[in-house]
């Protein structure tokens, strides 16, 4: 039996202000504290566990300094994956919500890419961090975004 590991459990980030950074990700990707962890928190260098699903995966906030406009180092981004709905949810709050990709340009429905096989949405937080939404629904999503918009 060859080994495997069972998923990413989750990806560290340096932010300036771990409760703000959280506060940020929660409006922007609907990500909430853990509270089974959160006493890690409370020494100042450890981590703020915030998740998408209850604590399977998370991103863990460190107090530190951003990657900011430095090209990556280390990983390139954290992909979050969305079914159609909520891709395109996702697309309609850009304009209530607005995202900056790595270059400081604004992220709008022009900006959506097609892998033939998912769609994909690239912005950056407000620390440098590059992310991305995904989906691989994409007859749910090539039904509803206009030909040729992307």
């Amino acid at each position: 039996m060859t080994f495997r590991v069972g998923q990413i459990d989750h990806v560290e980030l340096f932010v300036p202000d771990r409760h703000q950074a959280a506060a940020w990700y929660h409006e922007v990707l609907g990500l909430e504290i853990v509270p089974e962890y959160e006493h890690w928190a409370e020494p100042a260098r450890g981590p703020l566990m915030i998740s998408p699903d209850g604590g399977s995966t998370k991103l863990a906030l460190f107090s530190g300094s951003p990657q900011g406009d430095r090209e990556t180092a280390g990983y390139h981004l954290v992909a979050f994956r969305v079914d159609g709905p909520g891709f395109m949810e996702f697309l309609d709050r850009l304009d209530e919500t607005p995202l900056d990709d790595h270059l400081g340009e604004r992220v709008t429905r022009l900006k959506v890419r097609d892998h033939g096989k998912a769609f994909s949405v690239y912005f950056s937080d407000p620390y440098g961090h590059r992310l991305e939404v995904t989906t691989y629904d994409v007859g749910y999503v090539r039904a509803r975004i206009p030909e040729g918009l992307v």
